[in-house]
């Protein structure tokens, strides 16, 4: 038997419920909107994060070669709790791991791409899949709308070597 999993467009719905993102139109009570000159969306604000919380890279190590192009990372969180995206709970976030790329501002939401993977279900683990070579690694703490806390909650940039696995060796049978 085989199930489909079915995925909704959210870039979609987001544009429906939330006017003014995602180039949908604006309004403003009374119609008073300025069309040739919409208002820029309010800036989020941060939720605040204790000062001696902290999020870390628990494996790969700093500096530690991995062997093999597919590995597991894990994550840990001390003074600080995880907690799915979209929850807004009082010391929580969830993970992004920032592959070969800066930090993005604090102020601006994290992005959701190759570079930056979103770990909005809670998760505190993953398997990656990175070609042979050195990578940078860092977790950063997301609120439930993706922003970091203030302060932020960073992990230390971890860099990794990834080399691709040996082939077993073969042995030709000898010829009977």
């Amino acid at each position: 038997m085989t199930t489909t999993r079915r995925l909704m467009l959210l870039g979609s719905a987001a544009a429906v419920a939330w006017p003014g993102r995602h180039g949908a139109a604006q309004g403003t009570q009374q119609g008073t909107q300025d069309h040739a000159h919409p208002a820029p969306p309010a800036p989020a604000s941060r939720q605040p994060a204790p000062s001696d919380a902290y999020v870390y890279i628990g494996w790969p190590q700093d500096k530690q070669t991995v062997v093999g192009t597919r590995f597991k990372v894990w994550f840990g969180t001390r003074n600080f709790g995880v907690a799915p995206a979209g929850v807004t709970k009082v010391n929580t976030g969830h993970h992004h791991l920032i592959i070969d790329a800066p930090l993005p501002p604090p102020t601006e939401p994290i992005p959701n791409d190759r570079n930056h993977l979103h770990f909005g279900l809670g998760q505190t683990e993953t398997m990656l899949e990175l070609p042979p070579g050195k990578h940078t690694l860092q977790l950063v703490m997301g609120d439930a709308e993706h922003l970091q806390h203030d302060p932020p909650v960073v992990s230390k940039r971890v860099t990794i070597e990834v080399r691709a696995a040996r082939a077993p060796a073969v042995v030709a049978a000898a010829p009977q």
